[in-house]
């Protein structure tokens, strides 16, 4: 059975120029990449992505996902009772008969993730091969697949990764005297994608997929006329999949903030010849759109320090931007994994000042955090209700996926993300 990667496999192995990463391993505090179907289910229109899994695994969705009763997501669990656990049901055949029933009630399904979680896998039922079982009994064209969204040994990012990696054997090859083409590769809410696609096209760069496509039954083509952008920095496995059909991947930064943004689109416009009078037409309105925006959380960011704990795996790109845009200081950047490869360009923007760690103690982490006494500490939910009681400033790290963040328009909404908690605290204050 398949799993989600590993840190030896998501981790790159080029040296980072003048950089000391810290690697750390102990106690873990982060969601399972079951969290990713919140976002995945509202992106892939025609999926659904059935857990098998505990009652436990189900609350935790209808909480991370805000489901109100009247609304029917795409998403579901297929509950592990006692007698599964036990062994004295055959699971497979349950799991046949609740696959079968859901398809005939929602038959605009057209892909149907089946997603392994802690309990399922711990008891060794093979996700993987029942997919291949029931998609070689199914004769409607619905396309039937296996990843593994459990928290054992991931953060929860990675639900995405290993979703987007299972998709990647079903790309079509693109025809080899195809002309070179643009994949953006990761989870974009639709406004954010469509910005960007109306800005490449504007640079005379037509041929644009982005993957994971909004409708499963269409698919980007893949092969070595490929280039690929990556929208998110968790996605090693899917990467080094798309890399093994031919494609090339484009080293830029991350598209937060301005300067990111612009940077990232930059590379994209190197890479299709395009001219750079003409790139900074495209880009100069939202650039200074987005500047102008970033004033006002600038004013009250500025010298304010930040301590990120390990979390999504977005800590690198967003201290990049916290740091150079709205001038804070950092003064520690944990993430779960770091990936040397697609975090280079970001890694060399950090200042020597700042401790860059790979991996979690949480004790540690504790103990540090504490002693730096920062202004804000980014970190999960679990640990950001102890801190507030102990008078700390706390940010959600799990609203920094599930907020739309990238791009000009969203830089300062991005900002404010990490503003709006000093600003509580200011008001507060007796």
């Amino acid at each position: 059975m398949s799993a989600a990667p590993r840190p030896s496999v998501a981790c790159g192995t080029a040296p980072t120029a003048a950089r000391t990463i810290i690697a750390e391993r102990g106690q873990r505090e982060v969601f399972c990449g079951l969290t990713g179907i919140v976002w995945l289910h509202r992106k892939i229109q025609d999926a659904f992505f059935l857990i098998v899994g505990s009652r436990t695994c189900a609350h935790l969705m209808q909480s991370a996902a805000g489901v109100m009763v009247f609304a029917e997501p795409r998403f579901g669990t297929a509950i592990m009772e006692e007698k599964d656990l036990a062994g004295l049901a055959d699971a497979n055949d349950e799991l046949d008969r609740v696959v079968t029933q859901l398809l005939a009630r929602l038959p605009d399904v057209k892909t149907l993730f089946l997603v392994g979680s802690c309990p399922s896998e711990v008891i060794k039922l093979d996700l993987a091969r029942a997919a291949q079982r029931l998609q070689g009994e199914r004769t409607d064209g619905v396309r039937i697949l296996y990843y593994s969204g459990s928290g054992i040994e991931t953060t929860f990012t990675q639900g995405e990764d290993a979703c987007l990696a299972a998709l990647v054997p079903e790309l079509p090859a693109s025809a080899p005297d195809a002309p070179p083409s643009l994949m953006i590769v990761g989870t974009l809410p639709d406004m954010v994608e469509d910005q960007f696609a109306r800005m490449l096209a504007q640079m005379g760069i037509e041929r644009v997929s982005f993957f994971p496509a909004r409708n499963s039954r269409t698919l980007p083509e893949v092969g070595p006329n490929t280039r690929l952008l990556l929208a998110q920095p968790f996605l090693g496995e899917t990467a080094r999949l798309l890399e093994g059909r031919g494609a090339t991947r484009l080293p830029a930064p991350f598209p937060f903030g301005a300067d990111g943004t612009a940077d990232w689109l930059r590379a994209a416009a190197n890479a299709f010849g395009v001219p750079p009078a003409t790139f900074e037409t495209v880009i100069a309105a939202p650039r200074a759109r987005a500047r102008k925006a970033l004033g006002g959380p600038r004013r009250q960011l500025e010298g304010k320090s930040i301590f990120f704990f390990p979390d999504s795996q977005l800590e690198p790109s967003l201290a990049r931007f916290l740091h150079e845009e709205l001038g804070m200081r950092l003064i520690e950047v944990a993430s779960p994994y770091i990936h040397r490869d697609h975090l280079a360009e970001e890694l060399a923007r950090l200042p020597q000042s700042c401790r860059l760690v790979e991996g979690h103690d949480v004790d540690a982490q504790l103990d540090r955090a504490r002693a730096a006494k920062p202004d804000i500490i980014v970190c999960g939910l679990g640990l950001a209700n102890p801190l507030e009681a102990e008078g700390f400033t706390t940010k959600w790290s799990i609203e920094l996926v599930f907020s739309p963040v990238h791009g000009f328009d969203q830089a300062a909404d991005l900002a404010g993300l990490f503003a709006r908690p000093l600003v509580r605290r200011d008001l507060l204050k007796v």
